[in-house]
């Protein structure tokens, strides 16, 4: 009987790369807090895990890196990145910066945790399957 590794890590694995690199665009969104002019920008996480899992379970291939060619323009999103999105600022300030520290921080907790639950979720479904492929 043959092991699907994608079926058996099922969307986690889409799951932990869309965590990543929400965490890398706060990370630069909490880093321009003070540039004038400079636009917030996030993922809609929900979004594009669906996009990953419809793809997947299409039996087409998937875009594991910005850089890599898209499957079409209605995937792409702002500077050609999937799935990011401008966030609607609750207060913007009078230079045109839209990062709320408060909110930012708030999301990149959430996201973190987000992020080691999916680790741990992986880290049980391998060591499930190395002790099916041992026997144990």
């Amino acid at each position: 009987m043959a092991i699907s590794i994608d079926k058996a890590f099922g969307i986690h694995e889409a799951a932990v790369v869309t965590r990543a690199r929400r965490a890398g665009l706060i990370a630069t969104n909490l880093a321009n807090a003070d540039t004038p002019g400079y636009k917030a920008r996030d993922i809609d996480f929900r979004e594009v895990l669906n996009e990953a899992t419809a793809a997947r379970d299409a039996g087409q291939p998937r875009r594991t890196h910005e850089r890599h060619l898209g499957g079409g323009p209605a995937t792409l999103g702002v500077g050609g990145l999937e799935g990011v999105k401008y966030r609607i600022p609750l207060n913007p300030s009078l230079d045109g910066n839209t990062v709320d520290m408060n909110v930012e921080q708030a999301a990149f907790t959430k996201n973190a945790m987000m992020y080691q639950a999916s680790l741990h979720f992986l880290d049980r479904r391998v060591k499930g399957l190395t002790q099916v492929i041992k026997g144990e």
